[in-house]
């Protein structure tokens, strides 16, 4: 099985740049939402840790949010936590995909949540910061704060650039991730 992992900044279209390879996607940031909605051990265990900010489930995310701004330590909590049970969703997407030629990792925090095996294939989606800063600010619920928090997490753009093995330029046009992908897959296969 061939891991492919994509990495790149915050809204810079990881996600549907993954999801236009055609092989089954492990998206993080959905299984985060999924654990929020649905895990009620999660749910107990934030709580425990964060009584002031946790109070129903499913967990609000304007609570997590909450949490976040008001404490950096808090970031820190709920990451132990959550990532944990994300690590554990993809270790069963790996084992039900494990006869699929090409599995897509798309992971935020990759790099930083050392996850990556030396085999694995890293593709970082390089995007015009204003576009990118454009785009963030028309989704909704979009946080200035709460994005300068988790960036503060992140592994700087440009290591993360230099240990890809290949980068797509993202003009935020199909057609151009389309030629992209193609090109990365006849050299991987």
């Amino acid at each position: 099985m061939i891991r492919i992992a994509i990495l790149g900044d915050i809204g810079s279209g990881k996600s549907y740049v993954a999801n236009n390879f055609g092989y089954p996607v492990f998206n993080a940031d959905s299984e985060v939402s999924n654990i929020y909605k649905k895990n009620k051990k999660v749910f107990n265990k934030l709580k425990k840790k964060l009584p002031k900010y946790i109070s129903k489930f499913p967990i609000d995310k304007n609570e997590i949010t909450a949490a976040i701004l008001s404490n950096k330590n808090n970031l820190k909590k709920i990451i132990n936590i959550v990532h944990l049970e994300v690590r554990k969703k993809m270790n069963f997407f790996l084992k039900k995909n494990i006869n699929k030629h090409i599995v897509i990792l798309d992971i935020p925090l990759f790099l930083e949540n050392k996850i990556n095996r030396k085999r694995d294939i890293l593709i970082f989606i390089d995007s015009n910061k204003k576009e990118v800063k454009k785009r963030l600010s028309k989704r909704a619920n979009f946080n200035h704060k709460l994005f300068d928090k988790f960036k503060k997490i992140q592994l700087p753009i440009d290591y993360k650039k230099k240990k890809a093995n290949f980068v797509i330029k993202n003009d935020f046009k199909k057609k151009t991730i389309i030629i992209a992908i193609k090109k990365i897959l006849k050299r991987i296969l």
